[in-house]
């Protein structure tokens, strides 16, 4: 790994949206990287700029700018973290450089786990490697057990184990990670639209009482799309009246612990990590 002259190691950080940028620039200072910083106009908070060492902004489709950018910094070594909105791809307004262009012609299909990894090919070929993003992080997988001063009944139970093998089927060919389940009917699957946008959707469906289940895919690519959940996750499960969050344990980042078992407890949501 590069290294300043201070002797400090070099990271670029592709950011989007959320938190997850801010949690790996924490950890990333606190074990003495530099940190050079790509945030994404649209989805990126500016105020990450204060937790990096160098931030700048790209547009969606300026690949070729942002390899020069890395480059520049000596950038060999690169994560992503924080979702980019996948509304862009249908956004005409949205224009793809050269680099890029020629990348997207050779894509098989338009899912984000084909769209990653060869942006991952191409890092790759520009010398810089794209990492595990959870590889400073993992003190903020969820741990196993229940999470919350109120365990799951028996009927939420149930639906999580049926819930579970629907939300496995559906990440193994890259659909989404999040179900939503009430009396063991699916109310509501994750697209493109995010967990949160699902859970809003499928809780309002369930008329209260859903329970809702977000897994790892299968083939989990950690190196992008890793499972996260945090504050906003259960302020939404709570707007409609949600029961019950299962998620993976060792395989789930959790934003701010503490905030959010307290939100689930005073909303009297479970939060289980099986």
């Amino acid at each position: 790994m590069p290294s300043t002259p201070a002797g400090r190691k070099i990271i670029g950080l592709i950011a989007g949206n959320r938190q997850f940028p801010f949690l790996f620039a924490r950890a990333a200072r606190d074990q003495g990287y530099k940190i050079i910083a790509a945030g994404v106009v649209g989805d990126t908070s500016p105020f990450l700029f204060f937790s990096v060492d160098k931030f700048q902004y790209f547009k969606v489709g300026e690949l070729k700018k942002l390899f020069a950018y890395f480059r520049e910094h000596q950038v060999a070594e690169v994560i992503m973290a924080g979702q980019v909105n996948q509304d862009n791809l249908f956004n005409p307004s949205v224009k793809l450089d050269q680099e890029f262009q020629v990348l997207a012609d050779a894509l098989r299909d338009r899912r984000a786990d084909t769209i990653f990894t060869a942006v991952a090919d191409r890092l790759n070929k520009e010398g810089m490697e794209l990492l595990d993003s959870t590889f400073l992080l993992k003190k903020y997988l969820a741990p196993r057990g229940t999470l919350t001063k109120r365990a799951p009944t028996v009927s939420e139970l149930k639906d999580i184990d049926f819930g579970l093998t629907i939300a496995k089927l559906m990440g193994g060919i890259d659909i989404g990670q999040t179900v939503v389940v009430k009396e063991k009917a699916i109310v509501a699957i994750e697209a493109m639209e995010g967990t949160d946008k699902t859970i809003a959707r499928g809780g309002a469906i369930a008329r209260g009482g859903a329970v809702v289940i977000k897994t790892s895919k299968p083939k989990q690519d950690n190196r992008f799309d890793v499972p996260v959940i945090g504050p906003k996750t259960i302020q939404t499960m709570a707007s409609v009246k949600a029961a019950c969050l299962a998620i993976e344990a060792g395989k789930t980042l959790i934003i701010d612990r503490e905030k959010t078992v307290a939100l689930a407890n005073k909303a009297g949501i479970c939060l289980l990590a099986a």
